[in-house]
């Protein structure tokens, strides 16, 4: 009788458990159903003209990740460690240590634990939205130079199976997309870059890694994407860096480094507001605002060097592909030192 109630019990137990199990899978299930549910008319709400550029940008950028960079991001961007892959029977040479015991005595003689470089990686999207990024005078403005190079980037790391999150920063934090794999991910951060409406016109960047250090806990690849016309953030970038692996983009339009020879000419500062009227017939004139540009472009760069923080520079007018692919070789030839 006493076995039969011991049975009794523990069958009920069984069924208690299996339906906690069933309720918290439905309960993950209904989450992501509703979260592809909101993805989804989020989309239908974006108007046909948008979307068609989103894919227009995913067309652009997929020969570069296919025959330039992915290669390049795979060896350049190393995982975490070393996981555990699979055992083999143990050769002559082979480390002891490695010895699986276990399967060894089952199998009745030694095999060895292989591992490999565990892949996965967390990429970071910083993207610069303050209103100075609306800015362009050659084929693209700032803002759609961002947005083209984050697809570039995302796209090659979704190719390798890494994680890709976004922050959306003006002088607060506009937007946080935690890091997510897949196409359909990717895509929407693509989308969030380009049509996204900041609430903010100025750039705090300190702002956005003092975010970034408290969001995201493990060691993540962060790529910093705006002009930098931002001052004192040199210590909260010290201070990322030393938890995350930073790389600093900088988006510059030519006309930002040296104005043309067109006359009175009036300028704005997008974020501020401020104007100022500009006599560019004046070599003198024209010569020192470009010297003041250069000045303050090397002391960016003097900058990034003092911390340790790897720096792309790209040009509205120019292909970002020629200095990303030189950033990917550059680091790897430091990385096999």
């Amino acid at each position: 009788m006493n076995q039969i109630i011991l049975i009794a019990l523990g069958i009920g137990f069984l069924l208690v458990i299996a339906a906690i199990v069933w309720y918290f899978r439905h309960l993950r299930e209904l989450e992501r159903s509703t979260k592809q549910m909101v993805e989804s008319r989020e989309e239908q709400a974006l108007p046909k003209e948008l979307l068609k550029k989103v894919k227009q940008i995913e067309i652009n950028t997929r020969n570069v990740v296919n025959e330039v960079f992915s290669g390049e991001y795979h060896s350049v961007f190393k995982g975490r460690g070393m996981e555990f892959a699979e055992v083999r029977e143990y050769q002559p040479g082979d480390d002891v240590r490695l010895i699986d015991w276990n399967v060894s005595a089952r199998m009745g003689h030694p095999y060895v634990k292989i591992f490999e470089e565990e892949r996965e990686l967390t990429v970071m999207l910083m993207v610069d939205v303050s209103s100075s990024g609306n800015f362009g005078t050659a084929q693209q403005f700032k803002r759609e130079v961002a947005a083209e190079l984050s697809a570039v980037l995302a796209f090659s790391a979704i190719k390798n199976n890494d994680k890709v999150g976004l922050i959306i920063f003006s002088d607060r934090i506009e937007k946080f997309i935690p890091p997510r794999k897949g196409r359909t991910h990717v895509l929407r951060v693509i989308r969030e870059i380009l049509f996204y409406k900041p609430r903010e016109a100025t750039t705090n960047i300190g702002e956005a890694l003092e975010f970034l250090s408290r969001v995201i806990k493990r060691k993540s690849t962060a790529f910093l994407i705006s002009d930098f016309l931002a001052e004192d953030f040199k210590q909260p970038l010290q201070i990322a860096n030393k938890k995350h692996d930073i790389i600093a983009v900088s988006i510059t339009d030519p006309r930002e480094i040296s104005l043309p020879e067109a006359g009175m000419i009036e300028l704005e500062d997008a974020e501020t507001g401020e104007t100022v009227v500009i006599d560019t017939t004046s070599a003198q004139i024209r010569d020192e605002f470009h010297l003041k540009a250069m000045e303050q472009q090397n002391k960016l760069k003097s900058l990034f060097q003092s911390i340790g923080v790897d720096h792309i520079n790209i040009l509205t007018n120019q292909s970002y592909v020629e200095p990303v692919n030189k950033f990917f070789k550059m680091r790897a030839r430091r990385m096999a030192l």
